[in-house]
């Protein structure tokens, strides 16, 4: 539970805050510009085109954060209707996980520059901060490709499927995640964090040049 970590370590709860606060917000602001830069007006007119964070977290999911360990941001509203073209809502659907590697990348330049010159990470607070806000936007854009409703990277399956299909696919997808999270806190068991690990180790090494923190 994250908000243990305030008495334990408030520097690592410091750094993972906000590493989720501006993870959540870049995530969610690139749906919504992505989104009218596409034809689709809808999170524009409900004010998300905006690096605000208080216009992206939404209030459960971040109590939820605290609490469970676990939390979501505001789903960004679209209108698939208003997009250009088909492929346009897979632009939007992937857009937060582009821009969460993308800050990963630009945090860790100052790592390449420490690691090129000799120091080690561990030896320094500044380092240490920005590498679990890299591993925190590592994570986001992991588990967001998982193919799962309604996380991101289902939207890749719903575009082959039909109208019908895809209406099923929603529907019965939030209750996998879900069931598949109570599943792992009752068995004590790691399932998404299985299927995210290999991922998240790649886009470290390729970011940061080292691997991920264990957990």
């Amino acid at each position: 539970m994250l908000l243990t970590q305030l008495f334990q370590n408030p520097i690592y709860f410091v750094a993972v805050v906000v590493g989720l606060v501006v993870g959540i917000t870049i995530h969610e602001f690139s749906h919504a510009w992505v989104a009218y830069r596409c034809g689709d007006a809808t999170a524009k007119l409900e004010g998300r085109v905006t690096l605000n964070p208080l216009a992206h977290l939404d209030p459960i999911g971040t109590l939820f954060l605290f609490v469970a360990g676990f939390g979501w941001g505001k789903p960004v509203p679209i209108n698939p209707r208003n997009f250009n073209h088909r492929n346009d809502e897979l632009k939007v659907a992937f857009a937060g996980i582009i821009a969460n590697i993308c800050l990963a990348f630009a945090l860790a330049i100052p790592i390449r520059v420490a690691l090129y010159q000799g120091q080690i990470i561990d030896h320094s607070m500044v380092l240490q901060f920005l590498n679990i806000m890299i591993e925190i936007n590592l994570i986001l854009a992991t588990f967001n490709l998982l193919p799962i409703p309604p996380l991101d990277g289902s939207h890749l399956i719903e575009y082959f499927l039909s109208e019908e299909s895809r209406y099923k696919f929603q529907a019965y997808g939030i209750y996998i995640l879900l069931g598949v999270i109570l599943l792992e806190r009752v068995t004590d068991t790691s399932i998404l964090l299985n299927l995210m690990e290999p991922v998240m180790r790649l886009l470290s090494f390729l970011v940061k040049g080292t691997p991920i923190s264990p957990f």
